[in-house]
């Protein structure tokens, strides 16, 4: 069995067309969340989603990459 991590990744979200691309990969890699919680911050013109997961170290980094490659995403992931 492969060790698994609990990590969150954090996500701003300032292009709110990318909102099917975030989707998307959260859905390829939903076996591994825990949790999902969005707000959408209206003053700001900005979301901010945060993601919980329990998987292994390269799943992890490969979801919060791709995330970051998509217009307008920024995220920083924090692990236990």
């Amino acid at each position: 069995m492969t060790d698994t991590r609990v990590a969150l990744i954090g996500i701003i979200v300032s292009d709110t067309n990318s909102a099917g691309g975030i989707n998307d990969l959260l859905h390829e890699y939903s076996d591994y969340i825990v949790s999902r919680m969005g707000v959408p911050y209206r003053q700001k013109n900005i979301s901010i989603i945060s993601i919980v997961l329990d998987a292994p170290n390269d799943i992890i980094n490969a979801l919060s990459g791709k995330l970051g490659q998509l217009e307008g995403v920024s995220t920083k992931t924090i692990y236990s």
